[in-house]
């Protein structure tokens, strides 16, 4: 199988067990370059448990899994010391050194991999990935103890873009959040999306974040992805799981979030709009 240069992420035939319990079952996925992609499923479908195969944290049974046009499944540890450089990791609860600040943390990834740094340019570097989170600047000085919830997942948030990955991966990330810290946070994952030009990979139980800021939504049900597309395609499907988690009270209410977000949005346009128009009075 060749990579594709569209499909920075391509699985195939993904088997994971442990002993005899069966997470995945010839499981496959391609991921689209520059996408925000959703991964849903109930508990233990193994969410974390695919995220981990792709970045090489999980060896598969069975299966090939192509990251970047490299095979992750096939690689020995001398040999993805490179691609492990071209992806960004947030696991869920930051997974912080408790005993290094903010900034510290951020180097850790840059003194890995590119151990000829000065000390100043690490400094530099990680004021900057701080910076680049939404976290003020005196953060950097601080640890993982003296932040509060949302601020340790920006620091790791921080600390995945260390290295400008093209791939970000996200393990909810904004669970534990209040609703305008959670909302915060998906505006932000938007905005380095767009600015950074990457391709992330969002493991979340949260609805507005699907429908928020997901190009496409990957359903693991049944031991493989059943479904992989937009919401609205999504919804018609007839899957019981599907039909549940989509049209139940909370993905009712996310829908009807969606849809006075996006009427707010037409309204604040066309006010721009007739703001912009010139004046022809006399």
């Amino acid at each position: 199988m060749s990579q594709d240069a569209d499909f920075p992420i391509v699985v195939e035939g993904l088997r994971n067990a442990f002993g005899e319990h069966v997470i995945h079952e010839d499981l496959s996925l391609k991921v689209r370059r520059g996408e925000i992609i959703g991964v849903v499923g109930g508990s233990g479908t193994g969410k974390s448990v695919l995220m981990r195969s792709i970045i090489g944290l999980q060896v598969p049974d069975a299966g090939r899994i192509d990251v970047l046009g490299d095979e992750i499944t096939a690689a020995r540890d001398d040999d993805d010391i490179d691609i492990r450089s071209r992806w960004g990791v947030l696991f869920q609860g930051g997974a912080l050194f408790s005993t290094l600040t903010v900034a510290e943390n951020v180097e850790v990834p840059l003194k890995e991999f590119y151990p000829d740094l000065s000390e100043d340019l690490l400094h530099e570097i990680a004021r900057f990935k701080v910076m680049l989170s939404g976290l003020p600047p005196e953060a950097a000085s601080k640890y993982p103890s003296e932040l509060s919830g949302g601020m340790r997942k920006r620091a790791g948030l921080a600390r995945a873009l260390a290295l400008d990955p093209e791939l970000l991966f996200l393990d909810e990330p904004t669970a534990g959040l209040d609703p305008i810290g959670a909302a915060a946070f998906d505006q932000l994952t938007l905005e380095l999306q767009e600015t950074l030009g990457l391709t992330v990979f969002l493991i979340t139980h949260d609805l507005d974040t699907l429908y928020e800021i997901c190009d496409r939504v990957a359903v693991l049900a049944d031991k493989r992805v059943i479904a992989v597309d937009t919401i609205p395609n999504l919804l018609k499907l007839d899957h019981p799981w599907i039909q549940e988690y989509f049209n139940g009270p909370r993905g009712r209410a996310a829908q009807a979030a969606q849809t006075r977000t996006r009427a707010a949005h037409k309204a604040a346009a066309r006010a721009k709009a007739m703001d912009n128009q010139p004046d022809t009075g006399a």
